[in-house]
């Protein structure tokens, strides 16, 4: 079965899962490896990845899915906010809103990616309380990933679906 390999990746983390999901794959069913690009509509199976931008998936990505008719689709992202499954379930589901009803997800995985030191900057910038305290911990928490543990759990999540 052919498959493209779409994602949209503004700090780097989603393109390490796009490259662990290529090396998990068969090269030669591979026709396409990249950025949202009509030239992906041609596979049989999509593999989309996405940042998460305030909820759901980053604006290029939403205007990819929206495009897809009746293909299957393996969903995969990070998201700064880590570490609790019903959070990365909740960005799912909005990510999913995104599609047609024809569209078939086949899988999908969520880890945890590190954030821009500016976001780091702007926590420190917050009056002192136990919330930013929490926004402090997640961001110096998400520094290493994803990691080797997240990529492994993705290559496996893949050819196990």
């Amino acid at each position: 079965m052919s498959y493209s390999i779409v994602y949209s990746s503004r700090t780097g983390n989603t393109a390490l899962l796009a490259q662990a999901v290529r090396e998990a794959l068969p090269q030669e069913e591979c026709r396409y490896f990249g950025e949202p690009h009509a030239e992906a509509l041609s596979a049989d199976a999509i593999y989309v990845g996405f940042w998460t931008d305030k909820g759901t998936c980053d604006e290029a990505t939403a205007h990819f899915l929206q495009s897809l008719t009746n293909q299957k689709v393996f969903l995969f992202g990070t998201a700064g906010f880590g570490g609790a499954p019903a959070y990365f379930e909740q960005i799912l589901g909005r990510v999913k809103e995104n599609l047609a009803s024809g569209v078939e997800v086949v899988g999908t995985y969520m880890c945890q990616g590190k954030m821009p030191q500016v976001v780091r900057d702007r926590y420190e910038a917050m009056e002192d309380s136990p919330r930013r305290t929490a926004m402090l911990e997640n961001f110096d928490r998400a520094l290493s990933h994803p990691d080797q543990g997240d990529l492994a759990g993705l290559k496996q999540t893949v050819t196990n679906k």
